[in-house]
């Protein structure tokens, strides 16, 4: 049974990476409302020199309420849209390396803008979320995906606690599917950061990323002291 449920929940994940994956992709225009043209947007964003020079004076908490709020004001906030185009838009991969039959692998290209303008973006994607983020060059950049992928999945499917478990389906997926994929358990910790902030913008839109991801820090005292 669990087997079976399994199978399911993978061929629907499959299934909405493909209607992502080919939504709009032959739009014209790269900054129309659509998951693409907010794709196109926010990287160019980031990528761009004005966000460079906002590195200069802004930690990196900051950098992420700036990208969010341009997200938001993008999709005339419409949180599921921004939710799900920043899961993407954040990510530092443009492909992903799939375990295959005997032993081959198979790579999966991901949503993302030119090669040119990836390669920028995930230069100057914020890294230092944390206190304990790594100390070099790419640090914690692959957890604002984490974050907004579950304040996605909450904010459109939080009954019975799905949101939780997809989290966890996917990070097993990962570990089992992935060429070098493993369970992190910091990363379902931002998933769960992800969820309740998800939560808190239902009930208060002024509230921004930093003020949740913050209680990383909180949670990390209140276990070890």
């Amino acid at each position: 049974m669990l087997f079976k449920l399994n199978c399911v929940l993978l061929k629907t994940l499959l299934v909405f990476w493909l209607v992502i994956f080919f939504h709009d992709f032959y739009s014209q225009s790269n900054y129309e409302k659509s998951f693409y043209g907010g794709l196109f947007y926010i990287s160019d964003y980031v990528a761009s020199d004005y966000f460079h020079n906002l590195k200069t004076n802004q930690d990196d908490l900051k950098l992420v309420d700036s990208i969010y709020t341009k997200a938001l004001e993008f999709f005339n906030y419409d949180y599921s849209e921004t939710f799900l185009c920043l899961t993407f838009a954040t990510l530092p991969y443009n492909f992903i390396k799939s375990k295959f039959l005997f032993n081959t692998q198979l790579i999966i290209p991901l949503p993302s803008p030119s090669k040119k303008i990836f390669d920028k973006k995930v230069i100057q994607l914020p890294k230092k979320l944390f206190f304990d983020s790594p100390q070099n060059n790419f640090g914690d950049k692959d957890k604002l995906a984490h974050f907004f992928g579950s304040a996605f999945l909450r904010y459109n499917f939080g009954w019975f606690n799905l949101s939780k478990f997809m989290g966890i389906f996917v990070e097993q997926v990962e570990e089992k599917l992935f060429v070098n994929g493993s369970i992190s358990g910091k990363d379902i910790v931002i998933n769960h950061i992800g969820e309740l902030f998800a939560e808190t913008v239902k009930n208060n839109n002024k509230i921004l990323p930093s003020d949740i991801l913050k209680i990383y820090q909180l949670l990390f005292l209140k276990v070890y002291l």
